[in-house]
């Protein structure tokens, strides 16, 4: 048994030596996600003076599709090769993805695609640091952690959360365990990152919640109202709702589209086309793009579900109705700001439903909706400590916690393992080897199974 001094010396050295590791790690994709955050807000203006681009989206997911399937290499993994490549080393993260995603995100975006932009910051931040451990020649297990601290650096560096981020890095890998051995990397990566990003103008959003929380209880002034919070978990429990839609209808497109259409050609077109017709049944491009600030005056946004009469109480299932298409479909961009747009414009209604804080509940559908399609609770109730502060982090917690147990098991990321079950269920804890998603293991949607028919109906 080695001696403690002798211990703590070794953790000192593989501190510095991460320290060291990771300082290009945070060089490099804290200024491409700067460099992409400054893109896609050009895009998006470009796309808003000029609404007639969206009528061009069928041809620009054919080019997005043309470029995966000639240059991508097994690019079109996305995030779940990243994941798969932590879990168990294959054939590699190649470092066209960075680039790729980058660039057909963008297009995704000016051609009025309902996206997000935190799957392509991971997906940067994985294929630059798989090159990384190429270059140095690194063992197994520290490109794995290196490749954690690519996640981790991507995800600090878009939404401006460092300790968000690092958690996340952690937390997304297995459903109910968190392995901290890679702790270190991802959280110097993040923060380094950030302030990379930060250093280079990247714009991040601020929000702001005013709502007094100090309430009474038996004469006495609590921090906690506890009718509130019986709201809060009424609310809660749509949000994890919304989640488990929001990832069911994704997948379940997809597996639609592959058992109808078949070519991917046909499909992003097919999308792309769909896409427009609803926008143009809506009346207005409120719910395509990245949906952060509005489009219009009174248009809806995740900034204007902030205030009452911000949403309409259907904006979120447009939202989410118009994203999951356009990722099914094959356009490029993230998950989670839309979950974001949807969380947080299901909040604005909800708070009207029950007379709550609109402020308060568009924050918690904003964070609890994000918890429940991706299983990761813990980095959602730190997000929102990040962006609104410490002071309501107890709703917060309840929120993201509850969302997360009545979202099932499910979620975006397919390439999620589950570590201990969520439900009495499946009771026992797993030793991590089987995948979860809408169509493996545990459930399957209607689309899935109308799918299933389909199938059986040519044969």
């Amino acid at each position: 048994m080695a001696h403690p001094l002798n211990r703590n010396f070794q953790n000192l050295f593989q501190v510095i030596r991460w320290s060291l590791l990771v300082i290009p790690v945070a060089l490099l994709v804290g200024s491409f996600n700067a460099f992409f955050l400054w893109l896609l807000s050009e895009a998006t203006q470009a796309r808003v003076a000029n609404p007639w681009l969206i009528y061009l989206l069928p041809l620009a997911g054919l080019v997005i599709v043309y470029s995966y399937r000639n240059w991508g290499k097994n690019s079109a993994g996305g995030n779940n090769l990243i994941m798969d490549e932590i879990h168990q080393a294959g054939e590699g993260v190649p470092v066209r993805m960075g680039p790729l995603v980058l660039i057909t995100t963008v297009i995704t975006h000016l051609f009025g695609g309902s996206a997000g932009r935190e799957g392509t910051a991971v997906q940067i931040g994985g294929a630059t640091t798989d090159w990384l451990s190429k270059v140095l020649k690194l063992s197994e297990q520290d490109r794995r952690m290196m490749l954690t601290a690519g996640v981790a650096a991507g995800f600090a560096s878009i939404f401006g959360t460092p300790f968000t981020g690092a958690i996340f890095a952690l937390e997304v890998l297995f459903i109910g365990r968190i392995k901290f051995n890679a702790i270190i990397p991802a959280l110097l990566a993040a923060i380094l990152a950030n302030v990379v990003a930060s250093a280079w103008g990247a714009h991040h959003t601020h929000y702001l919640i005013s709502f007094d929380q100090v309430s009474t209880l038996f004469g006495h002034a609590v921090d906690i109202d506890l009718v509130l919070m019986a709201k809060v978990i009424v609310a809660a429990i749509a949000f994890g709702l919304a989640g488990y839609l929001f990832g069911e209808l994704t997948h379940g497109f997809k597996d639609l589209f592959n058992a109808t259409l078949k070519n991917p050609y046909l499909i992003v077109v097919v999308g792309g086309l769909m896409v427009i017709v609803i926008t143009q049944l809506i009346g207005n491009y409120d719910y395509i793009g990245i949906g952060v600030y509005p489009s219009r005056d009174g248009g809806v946004s995740i900034t204007s579900a902030f205030t009452a009469g911000g949403a309409e109480w259907y904006s979120w299932i447009l939202k989410l109705l118009l994203t999951a298409i356009t990722l099914a479909a094959g356009y490029k961009g993230g998950e989670v700001t839309p979950l974001f747009f949807v969380g947080a414009t299901l909040g604005n209604f909800l708070a009207w439903v029950m007379g709550a804080p609109v402020d308060l509940f568009a924050a918690l559908g904003f964070l609890a909706v994000f918890a429940a399609a991706t299983n990761t609770p813990l980095a959602c109730t730190i997000m929102g400590v990040e962006l609104f502060g410490a002071d309501y982090l107890p709703y917060f917690a309840l929120a993201c916690y509850t969302a997360y147990y009545f979202s099932g098991h499910t979620g975006i990321y397919s390439s999620q393992r589950v570590a201990v079950s969520k439900t009495l269920e499946h009771g026992r804890d797993h030793d991590g080897s089987n995948k979860i998603g809408s169509y493996r293991d545990y459930n399957s949607s209607w689309l899935k199974h109308l799918a299933k028919k389909l199938t059986k109906k040519e044969k």
